[in-house]
C-alpha cells in the first residue's frame, strides 16, 4: 500500500526541504519513493542541485522527483473536463479555447490544487511506491482546495436556471451540467482520499508571526475533517557560541515552549539551524537523521 505524506507550512519555513529529506529517508531505507512538488516556484530541484524542472527523474537509488506546475493542471483539466464546458460557453461567449482553459484554471479558487490532489490520488492507487512525499504550495494556496466541494455544491444548486437561459440546445446545456457534476464527484473523491489516505505534516519555524497563525490553520483543516499528525519545528537554534546565536535563541524559547504547551499531543520534531544552506544529498541527509524518530510513528491510519 502506498503511503501518502504532505507537508504544509506558509512559505519560506522549510517545507520543501523537510519533505525532500523525508523522501531521501525512505528511499535509502529501501522503500521506493516519489517526492513531488506543486508549488508555483518549485525548489525541489534546485534542493537536490538538479538543473532545471524535474519531471519523474530518478535522481538517486529508489528516489523520483516530480514538479508539477499550472501547465500539468491546464492539460487536466483539457482531459477531464475542458472541451464540454467550453462548448457551452462558446456558444454565448467569443473567446478562444487556450484562453478559456487559462481562465478557468487561474480564476476558480482552489481548481489547480484540486487537480493536483486528484494526480497524487492516482498516482497511489497504482502502487508504483512504497511513499510519496508532498511538497505542497505555500498554505493559503493549499487550504484554498478545501473550499471546493462547497463552491460547486452552490454552483450545481444555481445552475440550471443560469443555463436555462442560455442560447444553446437542451443536449449542450445537459452536457454541460453533466461535467460539472463530474467535477463534483472528483472534488468529494479529492477530499476523501486527503481524509483517509493521507498524513500531515505542517512545518513552521520559532518565530511569534508562524507561531500565532498555527492554531486558525489546525482549526480550518479540522473543519474539513483533517488532522495534522505532526509538527516539524525549523530552524531551532541549539549552539550558542555567539552573542548573535545567543540572542536568537532566547527570542526562539518562548515560541518553543508555547509550541509544546499548545500541541504536545503531537509528535514534535525540532530540526536545528544549520550553518550552511540545506542543500545536496549530503545536507539533506543530515536532516533526515533528525526527522527519523517521528517517521514511523507518522502513516495514514
Amino acid at each position: 500500500m502506498t503511503r501518502t505524506h504532505v507537508f504544509l507550512g506558509k512559505g519560506g519555513v522549510g517545507k520543501t526541504t523537510c519533505a525532500a529529506a523525508t523522501a531521501l529517508g525512505y528511499a535509502e531505507a529501501g522503500d521506493r519513493s516519489l517526492a513531488i512538488s506543486t508549488d508555483p516556484t518549485p525548489s525541489l530541484s534546485h534542493i537536490f542541485e538538479l538543473q532545471g524542472r524535474q519531471r519523474g527523474r530518478e535522481v538517486l537509488p529508489g528516489l523520483v522527483l516530480t514538479e508539477l506546475g499550472l501547465e500539468e493542471v491546464r492539460a487536466m483539466w483539457d482531459e477531464r473536463f475542458g472541451r464540454e464546458v467550453y462548448a457551452v460557453f462558446s456558444a454565448f461567449v467569443d473567446i478562444d479555447y487556450p484562453s478559456f482553459v487559462e481562465f478557468v484554471t487561474s480564476v476558480l479558487p482552489g481548481l489547480n490544487e484540486e487537480f493536483m490532489v486528484d494526480q497524487i490520488r492516482r498516482v497511489a492507487r497504482r502502487d508504483d511506491y512504497r511513499h510519496i512525499v508532498w511538497d505542497t504550495a505555500p498554505l493559503g494556496q493549499t487550504l484554498a482546495l478545501l473550499g471546493t466541494p462547497s463552491l460547486l455544491a452552490e454552483h450545481l444548486r444555481m445552475a440550471p436556471r443560469i443555463y436555462s437561459h442560455l442560447r444553446t440546445s437542451g443536449e449542450r446545456r445537459e452536457s454541460v451540467m453533466a461535467a460539472l457534476k463530474r467535477w463534483d464527484e472528483l472534488a468529494r473523491d479529492c477530499m476523501a482520499f486527503l481524509r483517509e489516505d493521507v498524513s500531515f505534516s505542517m512545518v513552521t519555524i520559532p518565530e511569534a508571526l508562524a507561531v500565532r497563525q498555527l492554531d486558525g490553520v489546525f482549526a480550518e483543516l479540522a473543519r474539513h475533517g483533517l488532522r495534522i499528525d505532526r509538527l516539524i519545528v525549523n530552524n531551532v537554534v541549539e549552539t550558542t557560541d555567539s552573542a548573535f546565536l545567543r540572542q536568537k535563541a532566547e527570542h526562539q524559547a518562548p515560541h518553543r515552549e508555547q509550541l509544546r504547551k499548545r500541541y504536545g499531543h503531537l509528535p514534535i520534531v525540532e530540526v536545528p539551524l544549520f550553518s550552511r544552506e540545506v542543500r545536496g544529498t549530503e545536507a539533506l541527509r543530515e536532516v533526515a537523521r533528525v526527522l527519523r524518530p517521528t517517521l514511523e510513528g507518522v502513516v495514514p491510519a
